[in-house]
């Protein structure tokens, strides 16, 4: 089961991935509006295993901290954006790293380009691409760190091998598929810049 809250100001997305067997889920970039974020959980009953961090923006890791204290959920993100968070994240994520659901296998590639830590999430059918791939653009790349080279590069070789039919939930936006972005998104029919 999957749920998507647009949450604080900059309209951030946050996913509720739950595995119906297992009464388990986890959290992807809960930027703010936490108790919304738990009222879904509770909703759906689930036991919250992990919080997933795509990037350590302010608008995807708000309400990291709360969302930890209420649940005792360990937080994950990569080490090149865990100064982002303004304590110790419980792990760190690696490219080719599985985060396991239930029966649920979810695979981390390494995106970075809007930041150095950036992180997708692949499971079959569907990635979380955080603000590396929205639909019809891609994340900024002028913060600090930031590398639109990489990350148009790394759309390319890491998320479209995923297949056409592989949905594309952003940080952003409406959802879409990989074969729609690569047909249409105006950032991979142009040449790369920087």
């Amino acid at each position: 089961m999957l749920r998507k809250l647009v949450v604080g100001p900059y309209q951030s997305n946050c996913y509720i991935l739950g595995n119906h067997d297992a009464r388990e889920g986890l959290v992807i970039d809960p930027g703010d509006d936490v108790l919304r974020i738990v009222k879904e959980i509770s909703k759906l009953a689930l036991k919250i295993k992990y919080i997933l961090i795509t990037h350590g923006h302010v608008d995807h890791i708000g309400g990291v901290h709360e969302l930890k204290r209420i649940t005792g959920a360990p937080v994950l993100i990569h080490p090149l954006d865990a100064n982002g968070l303004n304590f110790q994240p419980d792990a760190h994520l690696a490219e080719g790293q599985q985060i396991l659901l239930g029966s649920l296998k979810l695979s981390v590639i390494h995106t970075p380009g809007h930041s150095p830590g950036g992180v997708c999430f692949a499971a079959p059918g569907v990635v979380f691409t955080g603000d590396t791939l929205f639909a019809g653009s891609v994340g900024r790349t002028d913060f600090p760190g930031g590398s639109h080279r990489r990350l148009i590069q790394g759309v390319v070789e890491k998320i479209f091998p995923l297949g056409d039919e592989t949905r594309v939930y952003p940080g952003h936006g409406p959802h879409s598929t990989i074969g729609h972005e690569r047909l249409y998104n105006p950032f991979f029919h142009a040449p790369s810049r920087g």
